[in-house]
């Protein structure tokens, strides 16, 4: 069984016993979140689909804790005048572990 949700913006293909990371900070004492933007839940019997979310389906979901993304580096230049600036960043995310798709 798969659900598609949507969390702060972006949307997430997700099954039970997979990792994703999410872009939102949250307490250090939250150790599960639940996430009620379910557009799409299907894989066993009749696929529902949201209008535009699924009434009533929820995905519940374990906090692993917070990790950094890859380094992106951003490079200015201006040619022949002498200007170069290097910067780099990195994003901040909170992996999940999704535990069941409810509907």
């Amino acid at each position: 069984m798969y659900a598609i949700i949507q969390d702060s913006g972006k949307q997430f293909m997700v099954t039970s016993g997979e990792r994703i990371e999410i872009d939102r900070k949250l307490g250090d004492d939250e150790k599960t979140i639940r996430f009620d933007q379910v557009l799409l839940v299907g894989g066993e019997g009749e696929t529902k689909v949201g209008q535009p979310l699924v009434a009533g389906a929820s995905v519940e979901a374990e906090v692993l804790g917070a990790i950094k993304g890859d380094k992106v580096v951003i490079y200015k230049y201006r040619r022949r005048k002498g200007y170069h600036k290097k910067q780099g960043h990195r994003q901040k995310y909170t992996e999940v572990l999704i535990k069941a798709i409810n509907v």
